[in-house]
């Protein structure tokens, strides 16, 4: 009987660094992913500048309005002018 319980803790030892270990897999998967989408942002950031478009000005502008827009929604109005 006792060896069932050791088996069973054994079992659940395994369980848990395998789910750790794929847990740290897919976590630096993740900052990988998010390191791309912050490189391209920052690269859009740039042509906007670029172009002249002032994101500081329109983020203040929509600050002092109390918008709580999605910044998504704040380009797209931008963009209709």
């Amino acid at each position: 009987m006792a060896d069932e319980q050791n088996v069973s803790k054994d079992e659940q030892i395994g369980f848990h660094k395998g789910a750790l270990s794929t847990l740290a897999k897919e976590r630096q998967e993740l900052l990988k992913l998010i390191n791309i989408v912050e490189q391209l942002m920052q690269m859009h950031v740039k042509g906007l500048k670029e172009l002249g478009v002032d994101l500081q000005k329109m983020a203040n502008e929509a600050q002092q309005a109390g918008d709580k827009k999605p910044i998504e929604d704040i380009i797209k109005k931008e963009q209709k002018k």
